[in-house]
Parts: C-alpha cells; structure tokens; sequence
C-alpha cells in the first residue's frame, strides 16, 4: 500500500512540473509581450537574489520608524505584483490584503515574490492584444493608460520597491548583488 502511494504521489508530482514547465514554454502572443518578457524574467532573476542576499535575521531589518522592514519590502513587492497586474492589465476587482511579513519566515516571502512575478509572467505569455489594447485609468493619478503601458507601472513600482530593498542591503554591509542588464 505505501508503494503504492509513493507511485501516485510521484506521478501526481511529475504531472504538476510537467504543467508548469509547459506553460513556462508558452509563447507570448503578440509583438509587444514578446518585447516585454524577457525584460519581466531579468526583473524577477534579480528581485529574487535581492532578496536571497539578506540573511533571514535581518528580514526584520527597519531604517527608521516609518519604513517597511526588509520583509515587508520583499512580501510588498511580491503581493502587488499581481495585484496590479489584475487591477490594471486585467481589469479586474481587486482590493489590498497584503500578507503580514512579520509572521512569514524567509522561505515563505520569496515564494509570494517566485508566485508573483510568475503570475505577471503567465498573462504576460496569454494576454490578447485587444485586451492590452484597452485603456484603464489609474488608482493613484488619475491618468488613463492603455493595459499594455500598465505592465511598465507594476514594473516601476517593483522596482521603487527592489532599490529600497538593496538600500537596506548596504546598509547593512551586504553588497547587493550586480545589476547586470
């Protein structure tokens, strides 16, 4: 019975990183994302070793009394990513409910930021271009944009978020890791 089990969990496994390699394989629909993805996957790659570089006791790390700790840098980052991307280049109803970083260890934050920007990525790969056609208009300043320009607002944002973060690195001093783009 236990070999059994072992065999179908096996299975089960293989058959879910079959599916997520697959779609990693997809490619993007139109000119634009096509353009845009491998721009996204070097943000990701190098979000990711912003984060690996503090050591988790540090995650806690705050420079002052009105900044987010390292944690919550990273979960912020993570969580908006595709908050963003379904308010702005889905359209969809959303509302804010970011996790607490402070009740997550290490592992825990840098898989919210690997399911973020692979969220991001995965539209990215499936998003129609009369979708990205389509205008949206912006929470915080009021400009109107089409879907497509939205992709550069939630990468802005991530990166305001990602140069706070490697701040916090040299200021405790860790080298951030090279920019290599």
């Amino acid at each position: 019975m236990k070999r059994i089990i072992r065999l179908y969990t096996c299975t089960i496994t293989a058959l879910l990183c079959h599916m997520a390699n697959a779609q990693q394989e997809i490619p993007p629909k139109t000119d634009f994302t096509k353009m845009y993805l491998p721009v996204w996957l070097e943000a990701r790659s190098h979000c990711l070793e912003v984060a690996q570089a503090m050591p988790e006791e540090l995650y806690s790390y705050q420079p002052t009394a009105k900044s987010k700790t390292f944690g919550e840098q990273i979960v912020h980052i993570g969580y908006t990513i595709e908050l963003l991307t379904r308010r702005y280049v889905q359209g969809q109803e959303v509302k804010p409910n970011t996790p607490d970083a402070s009740k997550m260890n290490k592992k825990e934050i840098i898989k919210l930021l690997e399911q973020g920007f692979d969220y991001t990525a995965d539209v990215v790969r499936t998003v129609e271009q009369k979708t990205l056609d389509e205008t949206c208009k912006m929470y915080h300043s009021g400009n109107t944009v089409s879907r497509a320009f939205a992709l550069f607002y939630v990468q802005d944002h991530l990166t305001n978020h990602r140069a706070k973060a490697n701040l916090y690195l040299r200021m405790n001093g860790i080298d951030p890791p090279e920019y290599t783009w």
